[in-house]
């Protein structure tokens, strides 16, 4: 008999917990849409750079992902296990380490990105509009690394749709202050593109303001007694991070391949920097149904681990790859079908848009792949054999910048064939991840 807290694999199960997941990073995604579509109106050039920026936040966001992604695992199995108190304390505990987390990655990036892009990017303007973007950008993470951590909480709990609040509350800060910071409205005056990055902060605070009070108002304090955990636990955080810096060193191996890949985008041209932005919208926007299915995928397994029911493990798995499959073909259609009107609404210049058709097509392809492979990296993920998936990213991302440095760096190839490097990323990740889960090796793996 399942406790309170416990899943089970289903079909209804699986959509009830990944729905509001979607609608969750759908929500956001409108506001990057928004945010890009702002920026391409400014111009080719502003619409390049904040490929760069924008990759390298999220670099910095998906560290404070890996670390709320190993608080997740650990949470899932103790609401697995029905142990709320323990929920609690590795929440608080959390709370407090993510904390010191943001705060020393703001120190390090604003000693170190002027460095980083002095040496990779060609163009001097350019450098002079990411460096102020990011110098402004780098504020938000306290905010984002707490939103995270209470994200993670939620669903661990089994109510993402907890999780909707906050993403349009931010959302829609950020849309109206993206509007008048980029041009310039009544007395706010027009800072361009570093409006994106203020009203970027803005948007973070109020997210952040948001899944905190959705915790008050919804009395969660007293079902887990957050209170009685004050104090900074040693003992609990060295086991925190155990589980999470694999993920964290992970997740900067994944995001930072693809930032050597925009840099080496930037020295293809203006052009193809531009291209590139817009199609790293896209996918974002493609994956929102897959990312969400997988993330569930993660917390299914790590509860139903916790509940004893290894046997499960692989059966909800092919459950939900089903899933995410089935929805990347009904998107990629839909993509395929309407290439060029979808492109036109980011940019009015249509020998941009004529360009970017073909890597669309790339990237569309590659989204199928993608689709299978990240439910099934996060299964390994909710294992909770954390090392092993950053032995996965590694190798994976490892063949990924061997084929960016000679085609993109070394050949100076047309850039759907530099697009073409997300197939091999995929493929690697969903072949080794399936060996992994086959073996067995990862039962009786304790968190």
């Amino acid at each position: 008999m399942l406790n309170n807290l416990g899943v089970s694999a289903t079909n209804r199960q699986i959509i009830k917990l990944a729905a509001p997941i979607s609608l969750a990073l759908l929500i956001p995604q409108l506001s990057y849409f928004t945010n890009t579509v702002f920026l391409g109106r400014l111009g080719e050039r502003e619409l390049g750079v904040n490929g760069i920026t924008g990759v390298f936040y999220l670099i910095l966001s998906m560290i404070g992902y890996g670390l709320s992604s190993g608080m997740q695992v650990q949470m899932a199995r103790r609401a697995g296990e029905g142990d709320k108190e323990g929920m609690a304390q590795i929440l608080m505990n959390g709370a407090m380490l993510a904390i010191m987390f943001a705060l020393g990655m703001m120190i390090l990036t604003l000693w170190f990105v002027p460095f980083l892009f002095g040496y990779s990017l060609h163009d001097s303007d350019n450098f002079d509009l990411s460096i102020s973007f990011v110098y402004i950008r780098v504020w938000g993470l306290p905010f984002l690394m707490i939103t995270q951590l209470l994200n993670a909480f939620f669903i661990s709990i089994g109510r993402s749709r907890l999780l909707i609040s906050g993403s349009l509350v931010a959302t829609l800060v950020n849309i109206i202050f993206d509007y008048m910071l980029i041009f310039g409205v009544g007395i706010f005056p027009a800072l361009g593109f570093k409006g994106a990055a203020v009203a970027s902060v803005i948007a973070e605070v109020f997210y952040c303001l948001t899944m905190v009070g959705v915790f008050v108002y919804q009395g969660l304090y007293h079902t887990y007694p957050i209170g009685k955990f004050l104090n900074f636990d040693f003992d609990l955080s060295r086991r925190t991070l155990k589980v999470a810096s694999p993920l964290i060193i992970q997740f900067m191996f994944s995001i930072g391949g693809w930032l050597v890949f925009f840099i080496f985008i930037e020295h293809l041209g203006p052009q193809s920097l531009a291209a590139s932005q817009v199609l790293r919208n896209i996918f974002g926007i493609v994956g929102i149904g897959t990312w969400a299915l997988a993330t569930t995928c993660n917390t299914m397994v790590s509860n139903i681990i916790g509940q004893g029911k290894r046997r499960e493990v692989m059966r909800i798995t092919y459950k939900i790859v089903k899933l995410s499959l089935l929805y990347a073909i009904i998107i990629c259609v839909l993509l395929l079908a309407f290439s060029t009107q979808f492109l036109s609404i980011y940019s009015r210049d249509a020998s941009l848009i004529s360009f970017a058709v073909p890597s669309l097509r790339v990237i569309i392809l590659a989204t199928l792949i993608m689709s299978i492979s990240t439910v099934m990296f996060n299964a390994v993920v909710g294992t909770g054999n954390t090392l092993v998936n950053l032995a996965i990213e590694i190798t994976c991302v490892g063949m990924y910048l061997t084929y960016c440095y000679f085609i993109i760096y070394k050949w100076q190839s047309p850039l759907y064939i530099c697009w073409g490097s997300e197939f091999v990323y995929w493929t690697c990740l969903v072949t080794f991840s399936f060996i992994y889960l086959k073996s067995g090796r990862w039962k009786g793996k304790e968190i």
